[in-house]
């Protein structure tokens, strides 16, 4: 985890065109791996682009007990049930802490209802079972550029409902896409190139 900035949501319209602090669906169409049936949650979306992290891919390379050994932070036995997962292919080596907003840090920037995090910080307090209640670790991110999502999203690529922190949070990562889905009343194998949304 770098100890870089978060990015934030910062600028974002509250006119209801941006999409920030919703969950993104990959729709079955979209195949190609890194994002083939993924569940972002979208950190930031503006005129600059949009930002969000993966919520449903697990991450085999590392866990969170080597991790916190790579970074130097002290931590007990105990780690919960904290993983590491995929965030996105952007920065891979970049962390971020999805979480509740029961925890707050200097450079924590809350987002829809939940908050990010990206110092230090929030992996010692959670190694020390001080951290938020509700948490997802994700390293690296997705990333758009300016206009970019918003076409994709047109293209039928996406689609998107409000949070919901059981989803997001859940521990089964494996269902995430198929609930996430269900939210909009859908059924995945309904959806099809031609199907978009209202």
């Amino acid at each position: 985890m770098s100890r870089a900035k978060s990015s934030s949501g910062e600028g974002v319209s509250a006119g209801g065109s941006y999409l920030a602090g919703q969950l993104l669906i990959a729709m079955p169409t979209l195949v190609a791996p890194p994002f083939a049936r993924t569940v972002i949650y979208l950190c930031a979306h503006n005129e600059q682009g949009a930002m969000g992290l993966v919520v449903n891919k697990p991450l085999s390379t590392i866990d969170f007990p080597t991790l916190l050994d790579q970074l130097g932070i002290p931590h007990g036995e105990l780690l919960g049930s904290t993983r590491v997962q995929f965030g996105g292919p952007v920065e891979s080596g970049r962390g971020f802490v999805l979480h509740t907003t029961d925890y707050r840090a200097e450079k924590t920037v809350v987002v829809g209802q939940v908050a990010v995090t990206s110092t230090l910080e929030v992996l010692q307090a959670i190694a020390n079972g001080e951290g938020p209640r509700q948490h997802l670790l994700a390293l690296g991110y997705a990333g758009w550029s300016a206009g970019q999502l918003d076409a994709e999203i047109q293209a039928n690529g996406w689609l998107t409902v409000p949070c919901d922190p059981d989803i997001l949070f859940g521990e089964d990562l494996s269902v995430k896409w198929e609930r996430a889905i269900a939210k909009l009343g859908i059924d995945p194998m309904m959806l099809s190139s031609e199907a978009g949304h209202a």
